[in-house]
């Protein structure tokens, strides 16, 4: 089953196949989705299991290979990633971004190293590896290829989790994608911060620029900007004061845009400005927003807001070890002598698409004593961490797949 390729000298048939994937570019704006199909469809003809494309919005296809379990009415286990990458800026890398170059430490270089097309064929690897043993699991196993997840998952998983086929895939519990840890230990994400994106608007008394014109945009603006950068340092300090938050148990704020004004000397009868907001599960949402509510009033007359992004999902996923998704796969990570850490995923994943629709989800990219170089120059993962990363696979799958029926499941 295991064809072996032509492998550069000495290299791991997986590293190969990684390298080979990185090679495709489906780097935005414009993704080479079909090579990736393509490249999907040939896995799946290897390991004999079937595979199903759903367009879910034009020219955005979601793939699913899927290995039918002993019980296929027992809920099922979803293995997800996303195969589009972020832009590069080629003149800061030392090697060209999808050349996959290999250095003499083992380091493969190239756009998806971590983010994450590693766990794409770690998946696929520990599978082919089961498979060869003869293994057979119990619960459904679906390796799901999701397009767009990088600009938002609107055309991609947002979609596609109230499709008619997702229903149908009864999925149980999810995987999905985490960071690297610098450390010993692996990190694990049950939930993430809502993205809010947020424009606000100061329309002002337009004059002439040698006057001292009342109740202008820009002496709003400057109320808005303050209030909302007072706010930023005040998390900025907790964060840097206790020993206990992570980036996650904080709210950032970064002002990203300003609009406003035509000329030198006329003061405009508008301006705006925008913000980029990440806010914890534990944050309360309408008191929040009831706050930049109040920063705007005290700002001056008219002033409004707008959300070009307001997500308000706050579901986190059970990491109690009496519940018995988590506790297969700490109980496994444990049996390999894994230190984990739980945290609240800083940015955004496809995940909270997940866990909108009541799945447990878990963010989990097994890449530990690696820096955090996602959406970074010179984004690399080592050949024998990406290889550690099958076994721990190898180890999960079957933990998960032989969780018990549930009493509803019976």
């Amino acid at each position: 089953m295991d064809r072996q390729r032509s492998s550069p000298e000495g290299e791991d048939p997986s590293v190969s196949l990684f390298r080979e994937y990185l090679r495709l570019k489906t780097v935005h704006p414009e993704p080479d989705y079909d090579a990736a199909l393509r490249f999907l469809d040939r896995i799946a003809e290897e390991l004999r299991l079937p595979m199903k494309k759903i367009e879910v919005c034009p020219g955005r296809v979601v793939s699913i290979m899927t290995w039918e379990g002993t019980k296929p009415t027992l809920k099922s286990i979803l293995l997800n990633s996303h195969t589009d990458v972020v832009p590069v800026y080629q003149e800061h890398w030392k090697y060209d971004a999808f050349s996959a170059f290999k250095d003499a430490e083992g380091n493969i270089y190239a756009r998806g190293t971590q983010d994450m097309k590693c766990v794409t064929i770690q998946y696929i690897q520990a599978i082919r590896r089961l498979m060869a043993d003869g293994w057979k699991p119990i619960r459904t196993v679906h390796l799901m290829f999701v397009p767009d997840e990088e600009v938002g998952g609107h055309k991609g998983m947002e979609t596609f989790v109230k499709h008619p086929e997702f229903q149908k895939l009864n999925i149980g519990f999810s995987l999905d994608e985490g960071l690297a840890n610098p450390g010993d230990a692996f990190t694990v994400f049950y939930g993430e911060r809502n993205p809010w994106w947020i424009t606000v608007h100061c329309p002002g008394s337009p004059g002439h620029g040698s006057r001292f014109v009342e109740n202008t945009a820009a002496e709003k603006l400057r109320h808005v900007i303050n209030s909302f950068l007072d706010f930023r340092e005040k998390e900025k300090h907790r964060l840097n004061t206790s020993e206990c938050f992570t980036l996650g148990d904080v709210t950032t704020v970064n002002m990203t845009m300003v609009k406003g004004g035509v000329a030198y000397n006329v003061i405009p009868a508008e301006m705006d400005v925008s913000f980029d907001l990440r806010i914890p599960p534990t944050v309360n949402l309408p008191e929040f927003e009831a706050k930049i509510k109040e920063w705007c009033t005290e700002a001056g007359e008219d002033v409004t807001y707008e959300f070009a992004q307001k997500h308000m999902n706050q579901n986190i996923t059970s990491t109690e070890e009496s519940d018995p998704w988590w506790s297969a796969f700490s109980a496994s990570c444990k049996a390999m002598n894994m230190t984990l850490e739980k945290e609240i995923f800083p940015a955004a994943t496809d995940s909270r698409f997940i866990r909108a629709v009541g799945i447990p989800a878990i963010g989990f990219s097994p890449m530990n004593r690696t820096p955090i170089l996602l959406h970074d120059h010179n984004e690399f993962l080592n050949e024998q961490v990406f290889l550690k990363g099958i076994s721990v696979y190898e180890k999960l799958i079957p933990a998960l797949v032989s969780v018990p029926a549930f009493p509803d499941e019976a």
